[in-house]
C-alpha cells in the first residue's frame, strides 16, 4: 500500500511538473493582439456589438470594418475592439466596443461602446 501511494504522489508531482509551465506561459487574463480580425467569431461579436449599440441608442449604427483589437481569456473571452461604422446619417467615426463572449451558453454582453479618442 505504501509503494502505490509513492507512486501516485509521483504522478501527480511529474503531471504538475508539465502542465504549470504550459499554464504559466500562456495568455490567461493577459491582453493578447487579436491575430485575425477577419475570423467569423471576430465579425460576428462586432456586427452583434454596433447593432447591439444601435438598438440601445436608436442611431442607425452600422459597421464598416473591424480596425484593430485585444483578446483576453476569462471566463470566458473579453474583447476591446475598435471599429469604424457609420451613422444614420452617412457620418462615418471611430469606436471602441467592449464585448465578454461566453461560448458554452452563446452569452454575449456589451460592457461599453463609445466613440474613440
Amino acid at each position: 500500500m505504501r509503494t502505490h501511494n509513492i507512486l501516485l504522489v509521483t504522478i501527480v508531482v511529474v503531471i504538475c511538473t508539465i502542465v504549470t509551465p504550459t499554464i504559466a506561459e500562456g495568455p490567461l487574463g493577459g491582453w493578447e493582439q487579436i491575430p485575425n480580425l477577419n475570423d467569423p467569431e471576430v465579425q460576428d461579436l462586432a456586427t452583434w456589438a454596433v447593432a447591439e449599440h444601435a438598438r440601445q441608442a436608436s442611431d442607425g449604427l452600422q459597421l464598416k470594418r473591424v480596425v484593430s483589437g485585444i483578446e483576453q481569456i476569462v471566463a470566458g473571452m473579453h474583447y476591446k475592439l475598435r471599429l469604424d461604422a457609420v451613422n444614420g446619417d452617412g457620418k462615418e467615426g471611430m469606436y471602441i466596443a467592449d464585448v465578454s463572449y461566453q461560448a458554452w451558453n452563446n452569452t454575449r454582453y456589451l460592457n461599453s461602446f463609445s466613440p474613440a479618442q
